[in-house]
């Protein structure tokens, strides 16, 4: 079987050729992006690059791969976790490798993680005898909302691991700085529909209809008392309405009107209780407009909540991958944790002890924005920051790629 070994080869030499094929395989992913449980190209790209280096997989979950390093090792069982899942977005970049494939883009930089993951897999395969322990590398699909995580699991990725770790890229943090706290650092979320029924007519004669379009505008001012009125100030909470649907003509007063929205809380716990009071808040101001209100609300990811221990691991890890990087000593969030967004990682908390980081790019563009592109200069620290993790040897520390940012960016 094939395998990467760097004995014999100057180790600069051989990081800048992994660095430059991750980059290279982040950039082919980035042009032929998939769905969430479409990813069939992708997975089929992964496996091959796993083969070409003679590390084992197995297919878990339908599109995703699970790769064991030394599986006979005596020591400790680590996970470490990469997404490849792409959105149904519509890219406008401008990069040379930017999506080939209409109504799909990699807005979250799963492709970058992916990348990640990918350089790992050699980096530990070349120093496999060194590992301490098992390796578990996880390639998994559908993060966005498919619960791609759970499905994993419930495959098998975590038997026998004894901790997790992952990381997402995040644009709002400044470049080489990183979140990863003790406790919360992404949110739990959730959505709802709120259906308002009234009786529809002619607009000139309010008196003879119960207008739903009125009451559900006032329905989406209440429901900002949530925040404001109903939760502790110290509560990080967010409630928002992100549709109103009333089709109608500009005569005709609609007999129904349709709220959506999103919440994003710390806990189950407040989710729970931010959706009663959604609820509550419907029913009773549909009430004050003569129209009844039908909520419909729908858990999503929990809280991505760190384990103390391994939180302070993954913090250690990436301390000095990030200062070699961006030749910076302060690493600490500037941005307020935990963020609002939400990560099907926190499964896989819920399940064994770890921690997962937010490393920065201090990019302009969000993720989930069409004129997103991953930092490449990320690949390098978040790979050193693995193998540490697994107990590999160091990666060298000679100037990196990436450090002067994206390239072609």
């Amino acid at each position: 079987m094939p395998s990467v070994r760097f004995s014999g080869v100057d180790q600069s030499d051989a990081l800048q050729e992994l660095l430059d094929s991750a980059t290279v395989l982040r950039h082919d992913l980035h042009r032929s992006p998939e769905i969430g449980w479409a990813e069939h190209d992708t997975a089929a790209r992964i496996r091959a690059e796993l083969d070409a280096i003679g590390v084992t997989w197995r297919t878990c979950a339908g599109t995703g791969t699970v790769a064991v390093l030394a599986p006979d090792a005596p020591g400790r069982h680590v996970a470490l976790r990469g997404d490849i899942d792409a959105m149904p977005i519509d890219e406008d970049s401008g990069v040379e490798w930017a999506s080939r494939r209409e109504g799909a883009m990699h807005a979250c930089g799963h492709d970058g993680h992916t990348a990640v993951l990918a350089a790992t897999a050699r980096w530990l395969a070349a120093h496999e005898d060194a590992l301490p322990g098992p390796v578990s590398l996880l390639f998994q699909p559908a993060e966005e909302g498919g619960h791609g995580a759970k499905a994993m699991i419930d495959d098998g990725a975590l038997d026998g691991v004894d901790v997790i770790f992952g990381w997402h890229n995040w644009p709002a943090l400044g470049r080489g700085r990183m979140a990863c706290p003790d406790g919360p650092v992404m949110a739990a979320n959730g959505t709802f529909t709120i259906e308002v029924a009234g009786i529809g007519g002619h607009a000139s004669q309010p008196e003879a209809t119960r207008d739903p379009v009125l009451a559900a505008a006032a329905i989406a001012v209440a429901l900002q008392q949530i925040v404001a009125r109903r939760l502790a100030p110290q509560t990080a909470a967010v409630v928002a309405v992100t549709s109103i649907d009333a089709p109608s003509s500009p005569t005709v007063t609609p007999a129904t009107a349709r709220l959506s929205g999103s919440i994003r809380v710390p806990s189950i716990a407040v989710r729970d209780e931010v959706f009663a009071l959604i609820v509550e808040i419907a029913d009773a101001t549909a009430r004050a407009h003569g129209v009844t209100a039908a909520t419909e609300t729908t858990n999503r990811y929990g809280a991505t909540v760190n384990h103390p221990e391994p939180a302070a691991e993954l913090r250690t890890a990436l301390a000095p991958e990030l200062a070699a990087t961006f030749s910076a000593e302060d690493h600490t969030s500037d941005v307020p944790i935990p963020v609002m967004a939400s990560e099907d990682f926190s499964y896989y908390l819920d399940e064994v002890p770890g921690a997962f980081a937010l490393v920065g790019s201090g990019s302009p563009h969000s993720c989930h924005s069409p004129h997103y592109d991953f930092d490449d200069a990320l690949i390098a620290p978040v790979v050193g920051a693995y193998a540490r993790l697994a107990g590999a040897p160091q990666l060298p520390v000679p100037a990196r790629p990436g450090a002067v940012g994206n390239s072609k960016r």
